[in-house]
């Protein structure tokens, strides 16, 4: 079974075509019923997780700018790579934006619970 976080770190590291069918694993990922918690593969912090995920964004950004600015000057090969490429860094950025505003939230419902 594939997790939900793995299918999105799979899916934000990806670059050209295969994001999209990555994109649909996730899809396909998050219909499942009848999950009992998460595991941890590789023990590592959910910091470490985070930070990771914040520089693939950035890796995904930088790519769809270098597109675009070959698109600008005409030294792009097919137009489409830099459709993609501007497509991901969009999805991945707002992936991102609603995963900190809904991180925000539960921490400010925690902070309204009294003790």
């Amino acid at each position: 079974m594939t997790s939900a976080i793995g299918a999105i770190t799979s899916a934000l590291g990806t670059s050209g075509t295969s994001g999209l069918s990555a994109l649909s694993s996730v899809a396909s990922g998050l219909g499942t019923t009848g999950t009992t918690g998460t595991s941890s593969t590789s023990g590592s912090s959910f910091a470490d997780v985070l930070t990771g995920q914040i520089d693939q964004l950035n890796a995904t950004q930088a790519n769809a700018d270098s597109l675009a600015q070959a698109a600008a000057t005409g030294s792009v090969q097919d137009a489409h790579d830099y459709m993609i490429a501007s497509s991901e860094a969009t999805l991945a950025t707002d992936t991102v934006v609603t995963l900190k505003n809904q991180a925000v939230a539960a921490f400010s419902e925690i902070m309204r619970m009294s003790v």
